[in-house]
Protein backbone atom coordinates (compact mmCIF):
# COMPACT_ATOMS: atom_id res chain seq x y z
CA UNK A 1 0.00 0.00 0.00
CA UNK A 2 1.42 3.42 -0.87
CA UNK A 3 2.29 5.83 1.90
CA UNK A 4 0.01 8.53 0.49
CA UNK A 5 -3.26 6.82 1.46
CA UNK A 6 -2.72 6.68 5.25
CA UNK A 7 -1.29 10.19 5.17
CA UNK A 8 -4.35 11.54 3.37
CA UNK A 9 -6.60 9.81 5.89
CA UNK A 10 -4.54 11.32 8.72
CA UNK A 11 -4.84 14.78 7.17
CA UNK A 12 -8.62 14.43 6.92
CA UNK A 13 -8.87 13.21 10.54
CA UNK A 14 -6.63 16.02 11.78
CA UNK A 15 -8.60 18.67 9.88
CA UNK A 16 -11.87 17.34 11.30
CA UNK A 17 -10.33 17.49 14.78
CA UNK A 18 -9.15 21.07 14.29
CA UNK A 19 -12.59 22.07 13.06
CA UNK A 20 -14.17 20.43 16.10
CA UNK A 21 -11.84 22.21 18.51
CA UNK A 22 -12.29 25.62 16.92
CA UNK A 23 -15.99 25.56 16.03
CA UNK A 24 -17.67 23.66 18.87
CA UNK A 25 -18.69 25.03 22.22
CA UNK A 26 -19.45 21.83 24.09
CA UNK A 27 -16.43 20.82 26.16
CA UNK A 28 -16.99 17.11 25.60
CA UNK A 29 -17.03 17.63 21.82
CA UNK A 30 -13.80 19.61 22.09
CA UNK A 31 -12.19 16.74 24.00
CA UNK A 32 -13.37 14.22 21.40
CA UNK A 33 -11.99 16.41 18.61
CA UNK A 34 -8.65 16.62 20.39
CA UNK A 35 -8.60 12.82 20.62
CA UNK A 36 -9.31 12.67 16.88
CA UNK A 37 -6.25 14.84 16.25
CA UNK A 38 -4.11 12.57 18.43
CA UNK A 39 -5.35 9.53 16.50
CA UNK A 40 -4.31 11.22 13.26
CA UNK A 41 -0.83 11.65 14.73
CA UNK A 42 -0.81 7.97 15.71
CA UNK A 43 -1.77 7.00 12.18
CA UNK A 44 1.15 9.04 10.83
CA UNK A 45 3.55 7.43 13.28
CA UNK A 46 2.49 3.90 12.36
CA UNK A 47 2.41 4.66 8.61
CA UNK A 48 5.93 6.06 8.59
CA UNK A 49 7.13 3.17 10.73
CA UNK A 50 5.71 0.68 8.23
CA UNK A 51 7.22 2.67 5.36
CA UNK A 52 10.74 2.68 6.83
CA UNK A 53 10.86 -1.09 7.50
CA UNK A 54 13.79 -0.82 9.88
CA UNK A 55 12.59 -3.47 12.34
CA UNK A 56 12.81 -1.25 15.42
CA UNK A 57 9.09 -0.37 15.58
CA UNK A 58 9.84 3.11 16.87
CA UNK A 59 6.66 4.57 15.34
CA UNK A 60 4.51 1.95 17.02
CA UNK A 61 6.28 2.52 20.33
CA UNK A 62 5.70 6.27 20.09
CA UNK A 63 2.07 5.62 19.19
CA UNK A 64 1.66 3.59 22.40
CA UNK A 65 3.09 6.51 24.38
CA UNK A 66 0.71 8.94 22.65
CA UNK A 67 -2.24 6.65 23.46
CA UNK A 68 -1.15 6.53 27.11
CA UNK A 69 -0.84 10.30 27.34
CA UNK A 70 -4.19 10.72 25.57
CA UNK A 71 -5.87 8.42 28.10
CA UNK A 72 -4.50 10.49 30.97
CA UNK A 73 -5.54 13.71 29.23
CA UNK A 74 -9.08 12.53 28.63
CA UNK A 75 -9.41 11.39 32.24
CA UNK A 76 -8.32 14.78 33.54
CA UNK A 77 -10.46 16.60 30.96
CA UNK A 78 -13.58 14.64 31.88
CA UNK A 79 -12.96 15.34 35.55
CA UNK A 80 -12.85 19.06 34.78
CA UNK A 81 -16.01 18.80 32.68
CA UNK A 82 -17.82 16.97 35.49
CA UNK A 83 -16.81 19.63 38.00
CA UNK A 84 -18.00 22.33 35.61
CA UNK A 85 -21.32 20.57 35.11
CA UNK A 86 -21.85 20.01 38.83
CA UNK A 87 -21.01 23.59 39.68
CA UNK A 88 -22.79 25.44 36.90
CA UNK A 89 -25.15 22.99 35.18
CA UNK A 90 -23.59 23.27 31.71
CA UNK A 91 -20.50 22.21 29.81
CA UNK A 92 -20.26 25.20 27.47
CA UNK A 93 -16.58 25.99 26.90
CA UNK A 94 -17.23 29.66 26.09
CA UNK A 95 -19.18 30.15 29.31
CA UNK A 96 -16.39 28.48 31.27
CA UNK A 97 -13.94 30.94 29.75
CA UNK A 98 -16.26 33.80 30.72
CA UNK A 99 -16.42 32.46 34.29
CA UNK A 100 -12.64 32.49 34.48
CA UNK A 101 -12.44 36.05 33.17
CA UNK A 102 -15.08 37.13 35.68
CA UNK A 103 -12.95 35.87 38.58
CA UNK A 104 -9.88 37.80 37.48
CA UNK A 105 -11.65 41.15 37.29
Amino acid sequence: MPLVLPLLLAVVLFCLGVYGVLARRNAITVLMSFELMLNAVNLNLVAFDAWRLDGLATGQTLAIFVITIAAAEIGLGLAIVLLLFRGHGHVDADAARDLREGVEQ
